[in-house]
């Protein structure tokens, strides 16, 4: 089918600065400001990429290195919610130390160069009891949530504490806080009263002051020193909107929310069909509903869904590959300031008294969210996928930000179900631009693209697009694109970042997953080709052994293994292009110094480019451009590669676990109980089988040395499953299919004690709706729940 975009009738935004309200200016001479269309820093378009991740729900002990993934993966911006209950669980007692050590967190945020956005409530929601509102707050004589004298008194103490231990760590005095959050959801959403759950019920005050509040809760910040450098507020679903605050928004594909209290099939939504979110006067087909001209404000977000909870009444295997094509379709609808909830899993503490601090609806204790980043560190496929992404903004942002969003007839009338449609929004700046396309949508099976023609027809030449596109896969093309003096015409891959390494430009590219890489020049240019294969069937550890393929690999050579680089010259101008697969894509990573690697592990560079490498698997094989960016390493041994690639091997010593889980509950219990005997050591060669490399040991209590961490991995079939160490539960899940893990680096003191797994079995009659594994999911029982595997896995931490 043919498609087009005429470009001739381009005009564009028309821009204006935003004021004193949306500016700061540092103490070292920088400066933030907003126009009507993007952020700026020292007037110059900033793309802002913001992943929440909250310090209260995770071991302190976990959070550099947790941050330093952030960083990694291209987040910019950390946002967290201050959630009052968490540092005010008994009135007059402030908790700001151990995991609620705001000031220790954001410290760490600017050690790796993460601003901060303070999501400050005083009501938050999050999953947390009461939104996070203390349950003492409940007993005074006033109402939550509005301008009653008596709860705007507690709610200015509660900020007076906050900005106590935010002092001197705001934009203008050099620090890295650069925006504060008022409420959440203020006259839209509320959450249930954890106090009348299961019986009356009762809701939280979702307000109705409107503007008064938001400003009044504004003037109670900026009183108790809480400056930053703008303030934000959530904008959708009629939420109550001030021009002094920036409005954010979001967008959830995966809805726990319509299955309260019933069951049903979950609709496709509108989420993945791209708009115009600047145009005046448009009708939106999801919930974008401003309460202010979408020219007046830049279209930024906060709560683009990333991962979503577990519901005891819906429970869904998140796919992975809806959040980077939400990105898509957000930045392809004009989006300028992506931001993601949440971006990293957490775990709820438990209160001083005992009290469980989660909201009834989900888990006790995990909020893992399916997160890109798991509760214990997990990465996931959706990190890995959404980098391409983030280096586009980070590289290319500057040319992007300004460009409007022009989309071909009917685009955003398209049928969430139209599977046969091609969906695609070009940003342009009238002569160049980025051409979006999505071929994922929840809750639909998406058909291949084959051969769709758009013709993009500027003032100039037209540019004509052959796209073919696998099912649930997006790309960004670019069309007439200046990469440092050469003209790239067209392209049928997606550009990524660009970086100089012995001062040598090179632009890396990323070919999604079906389309064919070709790419078009201005006439005068020539363009030489080389390829590398960068996977070695043959590459074999350092201690030695063969080196197993990754799963479902086989030994033959792919299309997907193969990396063609381009030298692009003209007279005057000489670049290089690496374009790489979508697998290859997903597994690199950027370092400070400009170089590359490449890896199915988790590389983590600290602020003074010390590197390490968070890893399954004991042998790893890198490939890193340029090839001798490792060399001098301990651990990183040369194992092939010549010219521009280099492959290395990263091996450790191998570490096998052993554990045992025996059935303790009766035959006829309706709840099983699993005494797990967790190992006292941590075994090398001793305990390794024939052919596995040499080793020492490592006392498990104490001494992870090359092991970072110890995932429990559990296979359950049943309804809910809850861990115990001694008489703590540790981690509960709710069953949706999915394997359930546990990272034990912070229960290291427990593993003496007994252990003990405990399955429910799931009734007949309960409400519950499943989006979970195919042939598993959804089933009715009325049988004892039970463990289907359990293990325990190494996560190794190596340094390069």
């Amino acid at each position: 089918m043919d498609y087009s975009v005429d470009l001739r009738d381009f005009k564009p935004q028309p821009l204006y600065d935003l004021g004193e309200d949306f500016t700061g200016r540092s103490a070292g001479g920088g400066e933030i400001s907003f126009n009507n269309y993007y952020m700026e820093t020292d007037r110059k378009p900033y793309f802002a990429v913001s992943g929440e991740f909250h310090y209260s729900r995770m071991a302190p002990e976990r959070w550099e290195d947790e941050l330093i993934k952030l960083r990694m993966g291209g987040i910019n911006i950390v946002s967290t919610y201050v959630l009052w209950n968490h540092h005010e669980e008994e009135e007059g007692r402030f908790d700001f130390t151990g995991r609620r050590d705001l000031r220790a967190f954001i410290g760490l945020c600017a050690k790796h160069g993460l601003y901060v956005i303070l999501r400050i409530g005083p009501f938050a929601h999050g999953e947390v009891r009461n939104g996070g509102l203390p349950d003492w707050l409940f007993g005074r004589p006033f109402e939550v949530r509005s301008l009653d004298e008596g709860f705007l008194k507690y709610v200015g103490r509660f900020y007076d504490e906050i900005g106590k231990h935010t002092a001197g760590l705001y934009y203008k005095d050099g620090g890295s806080v650069i925006a504060v959050q008022l409420d959440n959801e203020y006259m839209h959403s509320s959450a249930k009263w954890e106090m009348t759950v299961g019986s009356s019920n009762e809701w939280i005050n979702a307000g109705k002051d409107g503007e008064p509040y938001i400003l009044k809760l504004r003037e109670l910040a900026l009183n108790a020193g809480i400056k930053p450098a703008f303030f934000t507020g959530t904008a959708w679903g009629g939420a109550a909107y001030s021009p002094r605050v920036m409005p954010l928004w979001g967008g959830y594909a995966y809805r726990p929310w319509i299955f309260y209290f019933k069951t049903g099939e979950h609709p496709a939504t509108e989420v993945f069909v791209y708009e115009d979110y600047h145009r005046d006067g448009a009708v939106y087909a999801d919930d974008f509903r401003p309460a202010y001209r979408p020219s007046e404000r830049p279209y930024a977000c906060c709560e683009m869904g990333a991962g979503m909870m577990s519901c005891y009444s819906f429970r869904a295997v998140f796919p992975a590959k809806s959040v980077d094509a939400l990105a898509n379709i957000k930045l392809g609808s004009g989006c300028n300031f992506i931001g993601y909830y949440m971006f990293h899993g957490g775990t709820n503490p438990i209160g001083k008294h005992g009290t469980y601090m989660n909201e009834s609806q989900v888990t006790k204790l995990s909020y893992d969210f399916q997160a890109p980043v798991g509760e214990y560190g997990q990465v996931r496929e959706s990190y890995r996928r959404l980098k391409s992404i983030h280096f586009f903004t980070r590289f290319f942002g500057e040319k992007l930000a300004p460009m409007v969003t022009m989309l071909p007839a009917g685009a955003s009338e398209i049928a969430p179900r139209d599977a046969d449609t091609l969906r695609f929004a070009v940003r342009t700046d009238g002569k160049s631009g980025f051409l979006f396309v999505n071929n994922y949508q929840d809750h639909c099976r998406m058909k291949a693209k084959e051969h769709e023609k758009v013709y993009i027809v500027p003032a100039g030449e037209t540019v004509d697009y052959d796209i073919s596109i696998a099912p649930e896969e997006n790309a960004i093309l670019p069309f007439n694109l200046d990469l440092d003096g050469i003209l790239m015409k067209q392209a049928n891959a997606q550009p990524v970042l660009r970086t100089v390494v012995n001062g040598r430009i090179t632009y890396v590219f990323m070919v999604p997953d079906g389309m064919d890489g070709s790419m078009r020049f201005e006439d005068g240019v020539k363009v030489s080709d080389r390829y590398f294969v960068s996977e070695d069937t043959e590459v074999r550890s350092c201690t030695g052994n063969r080196r197993a393929l990754p799963q479902g690999k086989s030994g033959q050579i792919t299309d997907a293994d193969k990396v063609c680089i381009k030298t692009v010259n003209k007279p005057g101008c000489e670049i290089d292009i690496i374009c790489v697969s979508r697998r290859m894509a997903d597994n690199m990573y950027l370092l400070r110094n400009g170089g590359l690697i490449f890896t199915e592990g988790v590389v983590l560079e600290d602020e003074r480019g010390g590197l390490r490498l968070e890893t399954a698997s004991a042998s790893n094989s890198v490939l890193t451009y340029p090839a001798k960016l490792l060399e001098g390493s301990d651990t990183a041994v040369k194992a092939g590669g010549e010219g521009d690639f280099g492959r290395y091997c990263v091996d450790t010593t191998e570490v096998r676990v052993h554990i045992n889980a025996e059935k303790v509950s009766a035959a006829n219990a309706e709840v099983a109980r699993y005494l797990i005997d967790m190992p006292d050591r941590l075994s090398g060669e001793a305990d390794m089988g024939a052919g596995m490399g040499g080793g020492r040991e490592a006392v498990f209590a104490g001494d992870f040395d090359n092991v970072g961490d110890m995932l429990l991995r559990i296979r359950y079939s049943g309804d809910t499953a809850a861990l115990f160490a001694g008489d703590r539960m540790i981690s509960d899940n709710f069953w949706n299919g999915d394997v359930w893990e546990v990272g034990l680096k912070e229960y290291k003191d427990k593993i003496h004690e007994p252990w003990t797994l405990r399955v429910s079995p799931q009734k007949k009659g309960a409400v519950i709706t499943f989006e979970a594994a195919p042939g598993t999911a959804g089933e009715e029982k009325d049988n004892t729940g039970e463990a289907v595997s359990i293990e325990l896995v190494p996560v190794y931490n190596i340094r390069f």
